[in-house]
């Protein structure tokens, strides 16, 4: 049976991408592959066995163009609202929080964050099948 072990994103700037994605969501660098022309940095913490690529291609000056196929990254919390507040004082760009009713219950209730790199990350309150 095969294991997802890590998603890979295309970022510019190395300590600007680490130091979103360590405040944000606590993940620390947990690996640091340095090539010629790339370098590969794996971001995790405690809470899941999965890890965040960051691949930073040497030379690069313009942003990725990240077109209309990205989807997202997901992360799930214990307290949506508090997270809301606390990345907000950091200063980052929030979508509001959503609820998400079906069949007359909460599925789900989330927001969006914007990394550096304009990637769109789900922030999911953990509830049902987002744990």
């Amino acid at each position: 049976m095969a294991k997802t072990i890590h998603s890979m994103i295309r970022v510019l700037d190395e300590g600007r991408s680490v130091d979103f994605y360590g405040k944000a969501f606590g993940l620390a660098v947990a690996d640091r592959l340095d090539f010629e022309t790339f370098t590969l940095v794996y971001m995790s913490n405690a809470e899941s066995e999965f890890e965040l690529e960051l691949t930073i291609n040497k030379g690069r000056t313009e942003p990725y163009d990240l077109g209309d196929g990205y989807g997202h990254l997901a992360v799930s919390v214990a307290d949506l609202d508090g997270e809301h507040a606390r990345l907000a004082a950091l200063g980052y760009t929030l979508g509001k929080i959503v609820e998400f009713n079906r069949d007359g219950g909460l599925l789900a209730r989330f927001f969006f964050v914007t990394d550096p790199d304009g990637y769109k990350i789900e922030v999911l309150q953990r509830h049902g099948r987002f744990k």
